[in-house]
């Protein structure tokens, strides 16, 4: 993935980070050494010199799209005829999710991670429990499926944390269904098992996740607790999505999701709550006292009618927040990071939760620290050489002066107007353009099409 020889790029403005704080800088020669890494970082260095790779616009750290189910990108369109809920929603997500086996996966997925990479987005956290075939028969290589996203990743340029999910119930020590078949591996020791057999490789690094309270019984909980931990691997959880779920686990367990997960050392620096939409005061303390990461997905809590979380409240006590993209009703890290503050705004009814830099520093470098990548997200050197450009001359974006790049990208700018994308000093995105995957539409249109749902 990352570049054979050294490069130097020359950015028209670049967000760095400052002892006071992010800043906008002008005229940043970035030289990124053959191991991908940033080398040296030059503010103020004057005109693009001779061999420079030109960047114009305003250079932000690649987004970490922290949460993605890549195949739902498939349901784009379908879910949003009509009315229903979450749970009407899932019925057409596992009509999807039957319909694919890992050649298919494959080209969908590269597909959606291309579309990822235009948006800007260089490393993505696939929550992936899509793990067998239709009724749960083994594929010759257990882990066929992973395999496809960690390739799929590859061939679109960009890092991966393959988030492996357990996933063992329909709800609380309930039996599978038929379309969650696929999903189990009968006991969390087997997940495990079949876990260990995944290696991480230059672009691609390997996570847990439980998929729920639901979908793993208490019993289990601390298994994946201990691989994640053993192996200081991150651990992903969907949480609280829904008050269904919180009553269902009051009545099993008598305790609130999060404390259940609190009770089987599921907690941590090294995990993720995602969505944690309906929280008590208690479990707000409970995620803020054990520093777990919140991962919010505004577009898609807001397609599905999931609420608003308390993301101000959470942060406030000490949970850093991430963002993901999640269903991918929209792919634009962006329109996440704006949709946190204009939630809780209108929520709350007053402006400025969150200035620009907290909520680019939630799509970058918390991002990437809750997928297992420490050394990417900022602009300095040392770091990973992950960096995208968005244009400060479109209808969205011309108009302010650039010194506030920060605000015009969170609250002015979309996935339209990156230009580039840098990945390990690698060019996958120049001028809009996909290097890899030549026709990022037609992919997308080909790998859904295929489907046949």
């Amino acid at each position: 993935m990352s570049v054979t020889t050294p490069v130097t790029y020359w950015a028209e403005h670049a967000w760095l980070p400052h002892h006071n704080g992010p800043v906008v800088e002008p005229d940043v020669l970035i030289t990124v050494g053959a191991d991908g890494r940033i080398a040296r970082v030059q503010p103020d260095s004057g005109p693009c010199p001779p061999g420079a790779v030109r960047l114009d616009g305003l250079l932000l750290p690649g987004q970490a799209n922290a949460h993605s189910h890549a195949f739902h990108r498939a349901l784009r369109g379908h879910v949003q005829v009509g009315s229903g809920t979450f749970w009407t929603w899932r019925d057409t997500m596992y009509r999807f999710a039957g319909a694919l086996d890992p050649d298919s996966y494959l080209e969908l997925a590269t597909a959606v991670y291309a579309e990822m990479a235009l948006a800007g987005i260089s490393a993505v956290g696939e929550f992936h429990y899509l793990h067998h075939a239709p009724g749960g028969a083994r594929y010759t290589d257990p882990n066929a499926m992973g395999e496809a996203l960690i390739e799929a990743a590859a061939r679109a340029g960009i890092r991966i944390t393959l988030l492996d999910t357990c996933y063992l119930s329909s709800g609380f020590g309930a039996e599978p269904t038929r379309p969650q078949l696929r999903f189990s591996d009968g006991d969390a020791e087997a997940w495990a098992v079949r876990a260990d057999a995944l290696k991480p490789r230059e672009h691609a690094r390997i996570g847990a996740a439980i998929h729920s309270v639901r979908a793993v019984p208490a019993e289990q909980l601390d298994t994946v607790a201990h691989w994640s931990a053993t192996r200081g691997a991150p651990l992903h959880v969907h949480l609280s999505e829904q008050t269904a779920e919180n009553d269902a686990c009051l009545a099993a367990h008598g305790v609130t999701p999060t404390r259940l997960l609190a009770d089987h050392g599921a907690l941590g620096p090294r995990t993720s709550a995602v969505h944690a939409t309906h929280l008590t005061d208690e479990d707000v303390r409970l995620l803020a006292d054990s520093a777990t990461t919140v991962c919010m997905c505004p577009t898609t809590e807001r397609d599905l009618a999931d609420g608003i979380g308390p993301a101000r409240r959470l942060a406030s006590a000490g949970s850093p927040i991430s963002l993901g993209s999640d269903s991918h009703a929209v792919i634009d890290p962006f329109e996440e990071a704006r949709a946190l503050e204009l939630d809780e705004r209108l929520r709350s009814r007053t402006r400025g939760h969150w200035t620009a830099d907290a909520l680019l520093r939630a799509g970058g470098e918390d991002g990437h620290a809750s997928l297992g990548w420490p050394e990417a997200g900022r602009i300095e050197a040392g770091a990973l050489a992950d960096f995208t450009a968005i244009t400060l001359d479109s209808v969205r974006t011309a108009g302010p002066p650039a010194r506030l790049g920060a605000e015009i990208a969170v609250f002015a700018a979309s996935a339209a107007d990156v230009r580039h994308l840098v990945v390990g000093g690698r060019h996958v995105v120049r001028d809009g353009v996909h290097q890899l995957v030549t026709d990022v539409p037609g992919a997308l249109r080909s790998a859904i099409g295929a489907l046949d749902c």
